[in-house]
């Protein structure tokens, strides 16, 4: 149920950006800078941090957004990076597991911890994607 459940969000975050030209999509709605292209680069490197174990030089690296990425490879790497995260999830057996990889960038956290995680971060986002877009041309709901 988790998995699915962070499926859907997933899925709310794409379609929020998988229509729009890339120079929208990469435009900053908001002082901080965030665009719908940084979101989804962003839930890219979460995924390849909580679930892959990226180190912290593979999470800096993967972070930054270029300004010629596009939306189609922007979000065919964080379909890329849901698989992988998807794998691994189906080889957990037990959710109270603690997951400590050596030289990551995340802290030892339990399955169920790394999944609760990601579903908040994802939820979080997804709501920031929803009026980033809502400002860039009115679109609303999922």
């Amino acid at each position: 149920m988790l998995a699915e459940f962070l499926g859907y969000k997933r899925e709310a975050i794409i379609k929020k950006v998988v229509d729009l030209p890339d120079a929208v999509a990469h435009r900053a709605c908001v002082p901080s800078g965030t665009s719908l292209a940084w979101l989804v680069k962003h839930l890219t490197a979460s995924e390849r941090l909580w679930f892959g174990g990226a180190t912290r030089d593979e999470w800096k690296a993967v972070s930054v957004l270029d300004a010629d990425e596009t939306v189609a490879d922007l979000v065919a790497g964080y379909r890329n990076a849901s698989q992988e995260s998807d794998t691994i999830i189906a080889g957990w057996t037990d959710l109270g597991q603690v997951i400590d990889e050596p030289n990551t960038a995340r802290h030892p956290a339990t399955a169920r911890w790394i999944m609760q995680h990601m579903i908040s971060e994802t939820a979080r986002h997804a709501g920031h994607a929803d009026i980033l877009r809502e400002q860039i041309d009115g679109v609303i709901g999922r």
